[in-house]
């Protein structure tokens, strides 16, 4: 029973760990990346964007799909 809650433990602080380094510090840093990664990529294509969710607490950078269809998501940015 002690090596199955040990187990478990070890797992969420792993989780933890790779959440807290693997996100932006700051919507700030997210929005940066987000941009330089649109304009250094795409350079300036009118059919790319960034935008803030604020539920989710990230920047993603989207394509345009013709005619009305849902964009579709290229890279998320979390912070």
């Amino acid at each position: 029973m002690k090596i199955i809650y040990s187990s478990l433990i070890i797992v969420i602080i792993t989780l933890g760990i790779y959440n807290y380094f693997s996100s932006y510090r700051s919507a700030f840093e997210a929005d940066q990346a987000c941009h330089f990664i649109k304009s250094d990529s795409y350079q300036g294509s009118s059919n790319y964007g960034c935008d803030h969710d604020l539920e989710t607490k990230q920047w993603i950078l989207y394509k345009n799909e013709p005619d009305g269809r849902a964009a579709s998501v290229i890279q998320r940015f979390r912070y």
